[in-house]
């Protein structure tokens, strides 16, 4: 039997759009229509029968990978895959795949959302109203200020855009060679990371959780950053030291932050989230910054499209 295990909720959602794709080539279908996180237990005992997997946030290590005896190809819905030993799977010999720019915008309209909300003091503005207070609270403008993007990739390059319209000065960093023509296009400046640290009213993050970006952000990064500094991160947990971030904000070293991303999420387990949660310096969603409709239809169509493609690369 060759079935194709679906497991993001976004995927189900477009469905009908996308899985004659998989049928007429003779594939079975085993879509997560739950509007749940499989547990490790029921992902666990669907995986090791299919022949491909479309992956969420599911952990794909390898204690699992090597019980997948039929498994031939994994591919992300998105980009991030930190939840996948990319090591095992190829010594296991599985392909792997990603929906490259699939909802690049959606994420970087969340970046500048979280941003605003930082800098106009939005979320403790709502607190004070709803308790019945009616505070005054003063913000800063975007515009002249500086922002530093940290990860210049495809969603850094849109951030960049947008941060354009409001005339910021735009410093980027990346471990990799920025062209020329992107460079002029977004009227960025190439930085360092310290200079960034440093001058940066803004610092947005867009880049990969692995060995070298774990806890990159932590108290001596913090301790640069500008007083009126605020930070945001939708790229993944763990790249930013959430107790040093706690102290950060509660001892006032930077002005907020906007996070969408948890080390832990749902992050009831995570003791500096939870008292990160209760500071009005601190905007915090639930890993959201992907979730518009038309960046799930383009990544569900464009992770049918990936899985095809690798699985009739692997002659099935």
């Amino acid at each position: 039997m060759k079935e194709i295990l679906i497991t993001p909720r976004g995927y189900a959602n477009f469905k009908e759009s996308y899985q004659e794709a998989f049928i007429k080539r003779g594939y079975t279908l085993n879509i997560n229509t739950t509007g749940k996180q499989y547990d490790r237990d029921t992902f666990a005992r669907y995986a090791r029968r299919a022949t491909a997997i479309i992956v969420g946030v599911e952990e794909l290590d390898e204690p699992l990978l090597v019980t997948c005896e039929d498994l031939k190809v994994i591919v992300k819905f998105g980009v991030g895959t930190d939840n996948i030993d990319l090591g095992a799977a190829e010594r296991l010999g599985i392909k792997v795949g990603r929906c490259v720019g699939s909802n690049s915008n959606a994420v970087a309209e969340t970046a500048l959302t979280l941003m605003m909300m930082c800098a106009k003091q939005i979320l403790p503005s709502i607190f004070s109203v709803r308790s019945g207070g009616w505070e005054k609270l003063s913000g800063f403008e975007l515009n002249g200020k500086t922002i530093g993007i940290i990860g210049f990739g495809h969603i850094g390059q849109i951030v960049a855009k947008l941060a354009g319209a409001f005339e910021m000065n735009i410093l980027v960093y990346d471990t990799f060679p920025i062209s020329k023509s992107v460079i002029e296009e977004t009227r960025a400046v190439p930085s360092s990371l310290h200079e960034i640290y440093r001058s940066a009213d803004f610092i947005t993050l867009h880049l990969p959780l692995n060995n070298e970006t774990r806890d990159m952000i932590s108290e001596p990064e913090f301790d640069m950053m500008k007083p009126n500094a605020c930070l945001v991160n939708t790229a993944r947990g763990g790249i930013v030291n959430e107790e040093a971030l706690y102290h950060a904000l509660s001892d006032r070293k930077i002005f907020a932050a906007g996070f969408d991303v948890f080390t832990s999420e749902p992050p009831e387990d995570s003791e500096w989230v939870q008292k990160l949660v209760h500071l009005n310096n601190f905007v915090l969603t639930s890993h959201i910054a992907a979730r518009t409709e038309e960046a799930e239809r383009n990544t569900a169509r464009i992770a049918t499209e990936k899985t095809i493609e690798l699985l009739e690369q692997g002659g099935e």
